[in-house]
Formats: C-alpha cells, sequence, structure tokens
C-alpha cells in the first residue's frame, strides 16, 4: 500500500456518482439527519474521488496510476462508515482535483446534513478572501493547508495573513497538514492570529517515522496554549508501528487529551487510505471507541462526534 502521508501528495447534481444508493441511504436515515439531532458518531477526515477521470479531470501534475484505489466514491465509503455508527463526514478536498471542487460539491448536495467540507485554496492568488467566502456559501467550512516543505514562508506571506484571518472572520477553520518540523511555523501563525480556528491534521505526523518523537509531541501539545487550536486523533494506519489495534499510540493520544482537552479533539479514519491491506474501518474508530481505558463515555462523545460538530456541522458562523 502507498501510503498517502508518507508521500509529497499530499457538485449541485449528483447523477452518475452512486445512482439510487444516494436516495435509499437519505430516505432510511432521514430521522437520524434531521438538523443536528443525530447519535451517531462523525469521522473528520475522509477523502472521495471517482474513477469518471473524464468527467472529473485530474489537474495536470496528477495521473490515473496515483490513483489508489482507483475509485473511492460515497457509496464505497459509506459500506465502512454505517456498519461503524457513523452518520456524518467531513470531506476534505483530493489532492488529484486540486482547486476544482466540482465532484466534492455533488457528493455534499446528492447527502443533504451529511457531509461538511474542507476545500483546498491558493493563498497565493488573486481575492483569496473573495474565493473563500465563495467555497464557504457551498458548504466548505475549513481550509486545508498542505505543507510541501515551504511552512517556513508561510509566517510572513501576505495572503497567508489574509486567509487567517478570513478564516477568523467568518468563522471557518484553518487545517494544516504539517511534518512535525513545521510545527514552529503553525505555532508562529496561532501567536499572530489566535482568533483563528485551526484543526491540525493527523497529529502532525508525530509518529510517521515508527516512532514517537518525545520533543515533536511536545511542540504539538504547546499549541494547546491557543484555545482555538484543535487536533484530529486520525491515520493510526500510517503513525507508530502502523499496525493494528494500534495500542502502541495510546501513549501520545493520552499526552494529547491532557493537553488540549477532549474537546478541542476529533477522531478521522483519513479514508480510502484506512481501509487498505490489514487495515480496517473498525480498527481505526475501534481505538478511541474501545480500547483506551484512560477515556471516559464523556471523552469518547467529544472526540467522536462533539468536537467535529461544533466546528465543521455547527450552523453558528
Amino acid at each position: 500500500m502507498k501510503s498517502y502521508l508518507a508521500s509529497s501528495i499530499s457538485r449541485r447534481k449528483f447523477a452518475g456518482i452512486s445512482g439510487g444508493f444516494a436516495a435509499s441511504f437519505v430516505a432510511s436515515t432521514a430521522a437520524s439527519q434531521d438538523a443536528a439531532t443525530s447519535l451517531g458518531w462523525i469521522d473528520a477526515h475522509v477523502h472521495v474521488w471517482s474513477p469518471d477521470v473524464a468527467k472529473y479531470p485530474l489537474a495536470a501534475r496528477f495521473q490515473t496510476s496515483d490513483m489508489q484505489p482507483p475509485s473511492f466514491t460515497p457509496e464505497e465509503l459509506l459500506t465502512h462508515c454505517r456498519p461503524a455508527g457513523v452518520e456524518q463526514i467531513v470531506l476534505i478536498q483530493m489532492s488529484f482535483y486540486e482547486f476544482d471542487h466540482r465532484y466534492m460539491n455533488e457528493v455534499m448536495a446528492a447527502y443533504p446534513k451529511v457531509f461538511s467540507g474542507v476545500a483546498l485554496i491558493d493563498f497565493r492568488g488573486a481575492d483569496v478572501a473573495k474565493r473563500m467566502k465563495e467555497l464557504a456559501l457551498q458548504g466548505m467550512r475549513g481550509f486545508r493547508l498542505h505543507s510541501k516543505g515551504d511552512a517556513k514562508d508561510w509566517v510572513n506571506d501576505p495572503g497567508m495573513a489574509t486567509l487567517w484571518r478570513t478564516a477568523e472572520e467568518e468563522r471557518l477553520a484553518v487545517c494544516p497538514l504539517i511534518d512535525s518540523a513545521d510545527l514552529p511555523y503553525v505555532d508562529a501563525l496561532c501567536k499572530n492570529f489566535p482568533g483563528t480556528t485551526v484543526v491540525v491534521d493527523h497529529f502532525a505526523r508525530v509518529g510517521i517515522s515508527g516512532e514517537i518523537d518525545p520533543q515533536r509531541l511536545s511542540e504539538l501539545c504547546r499549541l494547546a496554549r491557543f484555545p482555538n487550536v484543535h487536533v484530529k486523533t486520525s491515520a493510526f494506519y500510517a503513525l507508530g508501528k502502523k499496525k493494528p489495534p494500534y495500542d502502541d499510540l495510546g501513549v501520545m493520544i493520552r499526552q494529547v487529551v491532557d493537553a488540549f482537552g477532549p474537546a478541542r479533539l476529533m477522531w478521522a479514519s483519513d479514508c480510502p487510505f484506512q481501509v487498505q491491506g490489514e487495515h480496517s474501518y473498525d480498527a481505526s474508530i475501534a481505538l478511541i471507541r474501545d480500547r483506551l481505558d484512560f477515556l471516559s463515555t464523556s471523552d469518547k462523545q467529544w472526540m467522536l462526534r462533539g468536537t467535529a460538530e461544533k466546528v465543521f456541522f455547527s450552523n453558528e458562523r
């Protein structure tokens, strides 16, 4: 399996995506999806893509061979989520499509109140604030920053400043996908924009080398002094020993819980990468739901639903 974290890569109608599946799914779960009354869990980080590259072309720097697996549609995703009690999902724009959000928009429109979205945006492009507001009207609740070794340049970039300032004004989240070495730069941005909601993906990749570096973990936990910073406890397949049931990650999770509190943590699978090879969806959610005895029932409610609901599904903007 090609690990997404270890690699550099890092629509209104839904015709042709899932046929009658969308209608049957919505009908069967309408009661639980009414407003925010569902008691099911929320997966805070999932990617979807279509095998139809003619209708949804890939960005120039990608090829169909980069699509591993070749298809991961909402229909395929929900076969994993529904048995685990996951009712709502935060979609993260896939790198394959870069700034073209048509596919994700169509998925969100086909499943009302099931999906929320995190967009990609060119913070060095023109009219960053205007584009953010346009995407927010389409249902996007956050904006992903993907470090490609350039995070040190973010701190003094005027476009990045506009992005963070607009996110605060519009009550949107900034979602950095970073390596642990980038933590000082995110720390500096949080210091400059303390009112901005921040959601750090995948523990800032602490543990991707196979070992949990205590210094890097401490740097991640230092972000807890900023009350608007959140962390995704996610991508277990790619961290630590990279072996289910992922019990070795318990030490890192406990330290993050102690630093941030459960109301600023959210579980996520990082599908489809979590459901490849020996890894499974149930193994990911089970680590938080079943296996960590230091988590109370209230802790689990926050991590498996409450925090992601507050950040990505609340109607308050």
